[in-house]
């Protein structure tokens, strides 16, 4: 079944994502909390793209374009998901596949994203999706100063 993806462009597109948001990304406590984060990520570029099925949003990804030393001219995937009930329905492959166009129409050299050792499943999808495995990522948490 051929999905059309749309791009959230307004604060209502985007709080109608929030359902997914919430399972994906289990740090951002309330929907008020995700549109902030969502309007200060607008200055630096980000988009939501969504899948709707029956008036529900079922899938969701969020990117944006980066210029790279290491990688020139990149779309950076932040944000993968679909509903729990839908995974494995091929929406998280259709979101991919229209931002791997995207990126094309748009002169990137690629699609990044990173994600976590844990999610097997979404390694698989990736792995499917013509994604290699080619890097690791780190992270030093500042903590109190």
């Amino acid at each position: 079944m051929p999905y059309q993806v749309r791009q959230a462009r307004e604060e209502q597109d985007v709080r109608r994502c929030w359902p997914v948001f919430r399972e994906l990304r289990l740090n951002i406590p309330s929907e008020e909390e995700y549109v902030a984060r969502w309007k200060r990520q607008c200055d630096e570029a980000y988009q939501i793209v969504y899948i709707e099925v029956d008036g529900e949003v079922r899938a969701v990804g969020g990117y944006r374009l980066v210029h790279s030393m290491a990688w020139g001219r990149i779309l950076y995937l932040d944000d993968l998901g679909a509903l729990a009930e839908h995974q494995g329905s091929g929406l998280g492959s259709a979101i991919l596949a229209h931002l791997q166009a995207e990126a094309r129409r748009l002169g990137c050299e690629a699609v990044h994203l990173d994600t976590g050792y844990h999610r097997q499943k979404a390694h698989r999808a990736y792995l499917r999706n013509g994604f290699v495995l080619d890097s690791h990522h780190l992270q030093w948490k500042a903590g109190p100063a």
